[in-house]
């Protein structure tokens, strides 16, 4: 039986009824909300850690986009956006929210079990290193401080709070300080799943959100280096100067 829990956030009643249904046979603990408040009130108050979000982004009252918003300054547990709406630019914006990953209704219930495990495979080893806190290792580069084991970035003497998969990017790159990383080998060493063509744009909207969060100038990248016709790399750490 599995541990986790999952919360779907989601106005549409039967919806909720049905991926409830789906993922307690998987063994799954369910919460449900029917709108963002609700969410965020069970993010902020329950008493079992939430493991994975489905957030509805159409819904009355506080849209997904801002409910996630919201989950973010309390939460770094993965979210995957239910959306009817399929623009590429939608889908930019959920991810530029916050959001981990991205569903377009109507969805088949066995793609949205195999993202929801794919999500939480990669949440587990964050919940591990967690718990094993007190035996981190850390990476030093410069004045770049990142631990292997857990979501914790330092540059300087500022803390870096970073999503998952931003935090992914970097312990990938650091750790292969000479190696040119594709956006295809991005893809599929981050997320598990195989490359295809609009992959592009979810890789690129994370290094874009990355290097909001940790370049001295995000328009001139210096950590994240952008090898033009190749993919990205490590570079060197520019520090940021004082608000």
């Amino acid at each position: 039986m599995n541990e986790e829990t999952i919360l779907i956030i989601e106005d549409d009643g039967s919806i909720r009824e049905g991926v409830r249904i789906l993922m307690e046979a998987e063994g799954y603990h369910m919460e449900e909300a029917e709108n963002g408040y609700a969410g965020i009130k069970i993010v902020k108050d329950t008493e079992r850690v939430v493991d994975l979000i489905l957030l509805d982004i159409m819904m009355p009252g506080l849209s997904g986009i801002k409910t996630c918003q919201e989950i973010r300054k309390i939460s770094n547990a993965p979210i995957l956006f239910l959306t009817a709406k399929d623009q590429e630019s939608d889908k930019l914006m959920g991810l530029m929210a916050g959001g981990d990953d991205y569903l377009v209704k109507p969805f088949s219930y066995a793609e949205l079990l195999g993202r929801v495990k794919a999500l939480l495979r990669r949440y587990k080893v964050y919940n591990r290193a967690q718990l094993e806190k007190k035996n981190l290792k850390w990476v030093i580069s410069e004045k770049l401080r990142l631990c292997t084991e857990f979501n914790e970035v330092w540059i300087g003497d500022e803390e870096i709070n970073l999503t998952e998969i931003e935090y992914k990017i970097l312990c990938l790159m650091i750790q292969n300080p000479q190696k040119i990383f594709s956006i295809q080998n991005l893809y599929e060493s981050l997320w598990g799943e195989p490359f295809v063509y609009t992959s592009a744009n979810t890789v690129m909207v994370h290094i874009r959100k990355l290097r909001i969060k940790i370049e001295a100038d995000p328009q001139k990248p210096q950590i994240i280096q952008t090898v033009w016709g190749k993919g990205y790399r490590f570079g060197r750490i520019v520090e940021k100067k004082a608000k």
